[in-house]
């Protein structure tokens, strides 16, 4: 029997919390689950980025005693209490613990194609790990779950979430968000990081407006989308140079610039969703109004184990009201 969901509220309303580019930090993961009854939500939307960026290896000396480090300091872990200590505070910073051998961590040091298999590996189980626990703490909740990537995770990624027994994976496909509808999309424009999935402005439009021709009722949809909409306020972000990956500076000060997606903007003003929910730049977190549709990037801060999110309460065909949270 499936669980039962939250009823909407008793003035008719339905009220979701949004938040992305959580980059494997276990604390604003669990922090992106409990915001459900927190908030008192009918619905959770994870919009991508879900993974870390490295492994921290362990090893276990002759003596049995652990090392690691970690952000250029040595941890030495003397105790079972210590090691579990040392693994929370990786997974807490967004990283991946490993335990191994000292033998293996050398070996896998001078291999770059078995570093890449090792990390996609440990990738994948400890996302594993997020959607068994979201499946067990939310199935009895009633609060609907749902969840993509973005365009930093691997496409593995996704055989993990379509696996799972209670989120929802939404990505590339429309699905019912209460009585409303939504489409979402993992995709970004180019970055200088030629991250997995990206594509040039054209295709994405095309990828984007296929999605949002699925729509019964485009005036009450919801658009979830990685990459916010171009020159919108929710793109602004520091120019990178794309031969030395960094910043570009004008009179001796990073130059900032609009880096968003004008096929996300051009769809949205054709289409005028009711609400269109962004992550990707972590520091243009801000809600802004292109026509009737309301736009929200969440912002990122997950390396603090802070969470930023944004409650949507919507009534019908309009949001009745929004709030930029963090915790």
């Amino acid at each position: 029997m499936s669980p039962l969901r939250r009823s909407r509220g008793p003035d008719g309303s339905y009220s979701l919390y949004y938040a992305s580019d959580v980059h494997g930090s276990d604390q604003c993961w669990r922090k992106f689950l409990g915001a459900g009854r927190f908030y008192g939500v009918n619905a959770l939307v994870m919009g991508g980025d879900l993974t870390g960026k490295a492994i921290v290896p362990i090893t276990r000396g002759p003596d049995g005693v652990h090392h690691a480090t970690m952000m250029g300091e040595v941890r030495t872990c003397r105790s079972e209490r210590e090691l579990d200590e040392l693994r929370e505070a990786i997974r807490y910073n967004g990283m991946y613990p490993w335990t191994a051998s000292p033998a293996d961590v050398e070996r896998t040091g001078s291999d770059p194609a078995e570093q890449g298999r090792l990390f996609e590996q440990v990738m994948l189980a400890e996302l594993a790990r997020w959607i068994a626990v979201a499946d067990e703490r939310m199935r009895d909740s009633g609060i609907e779950v749902f969840a993509m990537a973005g365009n930093d995770d691997p496409w593995s990624c996704d055989d993990v979430l379509r696996a799972a027994a209670y989120v929802q994976f939404c990505d590339d496909r429309l699905v019912r968000v209460g009585l409303h509808e939504m489409v979402s999309c993992s995709y970004a424009n180019p970055t200088p990081w030629n991250s997995p999935r990206e594509l040039d402005e054209e295709a994405l439009y095309t990828r984007l407006r296929a999605l949002a021709d699925q729509l019964e009722r485009p005036e009450r949809a919801i658009f979830n989308f990685h990459v916010p909409p171009y020159d919108s306020g929710l793109d602004g972000a520091f120019e990178i140079d794309p031969e030395t990956l960094t910043y570009v500076l004008r009179g001796g000060r990073p130059h900032e610039v609009a880096v968003g997606s004008t096929a996300v903007r051009q769809v949205i003003e054709e289409v005028q969703p009711l609400l269109s929910l962004h992550g990707h730049i972590h520091e243009a977190r801000a809600a802004t109004r292109l026509g009737r549709t309301l736009a929200v990037n969440s912002g990122s801060e997950y390396n603090s184990g802070r969470i930023h999110g944004v409650i949507v309460k919507l009534d019908g065909d309009r949001v009745a009201s929004h709030q930029l949270v963090s915790g």
